[in-house]
């Protein structure tokens, strides 16, 4: 697919240099020797993984997380070199493949390990195991050091890491995690266990808890730009996407009508736009009284319920509007922050919800560097 395909309907275009400005940043955050995991989970928070990637491992990146073994195996395919840690469960049918591939695994429970212990036994490979403490997230991991000791006696597992999550729920709570984190990390290593890799902070970590970097932080947010808007330092974030449609129809509609499945009846005479993207694109529905897009730097408000593959917006004071105008969803002065409050939306999950069908079209100095397509 070019970029004139690639544009004919909608899509997004990822800013390679605000994502290489973020990571840069996060590094200049880390104490010397400290490494970044970049995150990449999600299809590298819907901007795509392996392109994302490619691009960090470019600026250095050598260490990266996902969330499953189907995520993992992809990363791997593309950078084959690469530190891949699995941050969630490998299932049992997973696991020899998983240990196969060199793959860092997470394990939070005995039966777990016991699993992986048998697979790595079986293929005669070491499993590359970081094991996770549930010290108040309460997601996974084990509740103590005291209850995963026993099992660290288990045969062909290389116990490459230990780490947590913080839950974030408020600077007591987090002090409390982090407290505990420190204790149980005293504890294993007293018992004869000081793993190579201990890491605990998140890309709010990264900034909020400098003391408590360890050996690693995981960063994903703060590489795309994903952060709350009191966030320190908020004003140095680079944003890296911008989402578009293309305008397929304008009409006026008259007082009295309503527009699409909408049941509300219009107030007045509306020139309405038609644009080419829908829910399943990356639009929510719940968008529909609040969400605005950008046309020729005006604001126009979406009409009726946003449809599956199109929408409508109020285009009256943007009569300039012709088919085939470029409307920006996201991006240019529609922020994250202000997509994601309209649909009381984590910043996160605006980005991720951009469907699969949208072209990515990746930019660098201005320049496309690629076009990918999934479908």
């Amino acid at each position: 697919m070019n970029e004139t395909m690639a544009k004919a309907r909608c899509w997004a275009e990822v800013l390679e240099d605000g994502l290489i400005a973020n990571y840069r940043e996060a590094l200049s955050l880390l104490k010397p020797g400290v490494k970044m995991i970049c995150v990449l989970k999600a299809d590298g928070y819907g901007l795509g993984a392996a392109e994302v990637g490619q691009t960090l491992w470019e600026q250095g990146a050598r260490h990266f997380a996902v969330a499953c073994f189907t995520e993992a195996r992809e990363l791997i395919a593309a950078l084959p070199e690469a530190f891949v840690l699995v941050l969630g469960r490998t299932a049992d049918c997973e696991m020899e493949e998983a240990v196969r591939l060199g793959l860092r695994l997470t394990a939070g429970s005995g039966e777990e390990l016991h699993a992986l212990s048998a697979a790595a036994g079986k293929l005669g490979l070491p499993a590359r195991v970081h094991i996770k403490l549930d010290t108040g997230l309460h997601r996974l991991g084990f509740l103590s050091g005291e209850e995963a000791l026993p099992y660290l006696a288990l045969q062909d597992i290389d116990y490459e890491g230990l780490y947590s999550h913080l839950a974030l729920r408020g600077p007591e709570q987090t002090e409390r995690q982090c407290a505990l984190f420190r204790q149980e990390v005293s504890f294993l290593k007293e018992k004869g266990h000081a793993f190579p890799m201990v890491h605990l902070l998140d890309s709010i970590g990264l900034v909020r808890r400098p003391e408590d970097q360890y050996d690693a932080v995981r960063a994903g947010a703060f590489l795309y730009g994903n952060v709350p808007p009191d966030y320190a330092r908020f004003d140095r974030r680079c944003p890296t996407v911008r989402f578009c449609a293309r305008v397929t129809r304008v009409q006026w509609v008259p007082a009295g009508e309503g527009v699409g499945y909408g049941e509300e009846p219009l107030e007045r005479d509306t020139l309405v736009a038609t644009l080419a993207a829908g829910y399943v694109d990356g639009y929510p529905r719940l968008l529909q009284r609040l969400g605005e897009v950008e046309l020729h730097g005006k604001r126009a408000r979406v009409l009726g319920r946003v449809c599956m593959d199109q929408m409508m917006v109020d285009v009256t004071d943007i009569p300039e509007t012709e088919p085939g105008d470029t409307a920006v969803l996201l991006g240019d002065g529609i922020s994250l922050n202000e997509f994601a409050a309209w649909g009381d939306m984590n910043r996160n999950e605006v980005t991720c919800m951009i469907g699969r069908r949208v072209p990515r079209i990746y930019l660098r100095d201005g320049r496309t560097r690629a076009v990918v397509c999934r479908l």
